[in-house]
């Protein structure tokens, strides 16, 4: 792989990456500490992609940037649901009165987000936490249901939106882009591709050096959101190999064919670990050290549990493991000795 810069353009400035197509970052309070955002030249103006997290920081930083530019916002454009992506949506489209795009489910469900629990209990989330194995305190804290987190960082969405589907193209200023959908990380994550400038704006779903977060979350315990990925991750190497991506983190770079094989390799190694691991029964929490070989924070525990939950799912679906359920109520995972996981 080739990477296109040594360094993050500093947040509240813009590289042009190709004629029409602006670079800027903004920052995020995590130990991922930034977001890549684009602006495409649209007709009179310029098309944001993605918008960072909801904050005054941020909001701020997009004045500082909207004063750069040589002509208005004329759309949003939201590649998923994630807050980092789609933060300052509804207030930079609502404020410039201009198209908002979204794939359906990633805009309902970010919409049902935003609404909060409405007065559901968090018993299922409870439920989740004990049968990955995780200890009464460890479940309290992930468990809290005080405030909304994420309408706490995520402007209110415009109440109406245009559609992004699969292969349906955009025409923004001189070049076409195509929606091209990918699932998994969320459930209908819209990448674009420009033929005429062969760039790939690829969100969280082909990332430089890191890889993508393939939860189950407990509103979808069961969810097979690895196979999901697996499935939606080869059509990307129909684009050329030459292909500029713009990731959502890290930094843009040239090898996809590379890259999508890499990341194909790192999970499929994952599941030939855990299955390893599983000769003797392993709750979900036993198998968190064969895919993370770090200390894990309360917070990355969350994406942590869903992750190995996934791959956990996969291998179920496959029939390359049984779960069942042991005397504190926690699932257990063994692997079935007369099947194999496929390559």
């Amino acid at each position: 792989m080739e990477y296109l810069y040594e360094k993050q353009v500093e947040p509240g400035k813009l590289i042009e990456i190709a004629e029409g197509v602006l670079w800027l970052t903004m920052p995020l309070p995590f130990e991922l500490d930034h977001i890549n955002l684009y602006l495409i030249r649209g007709d009179g103006g310029w098309v944001v992609v993605d918008t960072g997290i909801g904050t005054t920081t941020t909001k701020s930083l997009w004045q500082r940037i909207f004063a750069q530019l040589d002509g208005p916002i004329v759309g949003v454009i939201v590649t998923h649901l994630h807050p980092d992506h789609v933060g300052l949506a509804g207030w930079i489209a609502d404020t410039y009165k201009v198209p908002f795009y979204m794939t359906q489910t990633e805009y309902f469900t970010a919409r049902a987000f935003a609404a909060g629990r409405n007065g559901a209990t968090n018993e299922r989330d409870v439920l989740y936490y004990q049968r990955a194995g995780l200890d009464e305190a460890m479940i309290e804290k992930l468990t809290a249901t005080e405030g909304n987190g994420y309408s706490s960082v995520v402007s209110p969405l415009p109440i109406g939106y245009t559609r992004l589907k699969d292969q349906m193209e955009l025409a923004l200023g001189d070049s076409q882009w195509k929606v091209m959908i990918g699932r998994g990380h969320s459930p209908e994550h819209a990448c674009l591709y420009s033929e005429q400038k062969n760039i790939l704006i690829s969100g969280d779903h082909i990332l430089p050096i890191i890889t993508p977060n393939i939860g189950a979350y407990s509103t979808e315990p069961d969810a097979n959101t690895l196979d999901d990925y697996l499935n939606t991750l080869p059509k990307f190497k129909s684009l050329p190999k030459d292909a500029t991506v713009l990731p959502a983190h890290k930094l843009p770079f040239i090898g996809l064919h590379e890259r999508v094989d890499t990341l194909l390799a790192h999970h499929h190694e994952h599941l030939n670990a855990l299955v390893n691991a599983c000769e003797q029964p392993q709750t979900a929490v036993d198998l968190l050290p064969v895919l993370f070989k770090r200390k894990l924070s309360s917070r990355n525990m969350v994406f942590a549990v869903a992750e190995c939950l996934s791959h956990l799912n996969y291998l179920l679906n496959q029939g390359v493991i049984s779960r069942s359920v042991n005397n504190k109520g926690q699932f257990e995972f063994k692997a079935n000795q007369t099947k194999q996981l496929a390559s």
